[in-house]
């Protein structure tokens, strides 16, 4: 992985703490968000792949790997996660960028899109529900609520300490074996998730992400810019029917289905890529 000698890495000062930023290529700049359980490094299949079209700027959020892990619940609630965002683009001088998304990232990705308009040039979505369809099937969709088994267990007191259990036993089967394309983590790769989740305090500040944000009625989830949203079409924890009447919140849509599980970065890279370029340059 020759390009990991091209990152450079920045502790960024936002809302009282800071970000752990990954920056690499040159031209526009493109936001990478991140979900859970992951870390910046998850990019690691498109960043080689898109250095060379966009300035890649990829940070751990708030709670993640080495980034600052605030006390408390309420310290990840999405109004501070869309904040973050803003308050990083704003240090960087940003002006408007191209933003992306993967599970709680696009969560946080659509709420900024729907907040600041304006600083987003075009919007992508990789297997990350929409706030307010998401809420809605987690309420009355009973196949949703099934494959979200784990969430209820979050919300259960200490429920995050299965996640400890075994040598991150569960972690490892929901990352590592959870996608199609099962030879894309190497020893090294699998290490380094193994040092991001064993930073103190990590595993629960991503479970209270899920703790914090148990609704979306203040939002009105209305997208008004271009937005691709590309969904792995096996994914066994955010199912397909999360993309139904997607196209009544969202004005300007294109919706790309594959067949990749919920890790589409890793199981399909090369179509991610294309599609990112098709999309963002267009």
């Amino acid at each position: 992985m020759d390009w990991l000698k091209e990152i450079e890495e920045k502790y960024i000062s936002v809302n009282g703490i800071k970000l752990h930023t990954v920056f690499i290529g040159s031209g526009e700049p493109l936001l990478l968000l991140h979900g859970f359980p992951d870390f910046w490094y998850g990019w690691k299949n498109i960043i080689p792949k898109l250095k060379d079209y966009f300035e890649l700027i990829i940070p751990d959020l708030r709670g993640y790997n080495l980034s600052d892990k605030p006390k408390g619940i309420r310290k990840y609630r999405i109004e501070l996660l869309v904040d973050d965002i803003h308050a990083l683009s704003e240090k960087l001088n940003l002006g408007s960028f191209f933003l992306a998304g993967h599970d709680w990232g696009a969560l946080i990705s659509w709420a900024f899109a729907e907040k600041y308009p304006k600083k987003v040039k075009k919007l992508a979505i990789l297997n990350g529900p929409h706030p307010k369809i998401w809420q809605e099937k987690l309420r009355t969709d009973k196949d949703q609520q099934k494959a979200s088994y784990y969430i209820f267990e979050f919300l259960k007191p200490d429920g995050e300490k299965f996640l400890y259990e075994n040598d991150y036993k569960w972690l490892k089967w929901a990352v590592f074996e959870g996608l199609i394309n099962k030879k894309d983590f190497t020893e090294t790769d699998k290490q380094k998730y193994l040092d991001a989740w064993s930073q103190p305090n990590a595993i629960l500040s991503g479970v209270n992400y899920y703790r914090a944000n148990l609704n979306f009625d203040d939002w009105t989830g209305i997208i008004s810019l271009p937005t691709l949203v590309i969904h792995g079409m096996q994914d066994k924890a955010v199912l397909p029917q999360v993309l139904d009447g997607l196209s009544e919140y969202v004005k300007h849509l294109i919706v790309v289905k594959i067949d990749a599980s919920h890790w589409v970065m890793h199981d399909k890279p090369e179509l991610i890529v294309a599609n990112f370029q098709k999309f963002f340059k267009n």
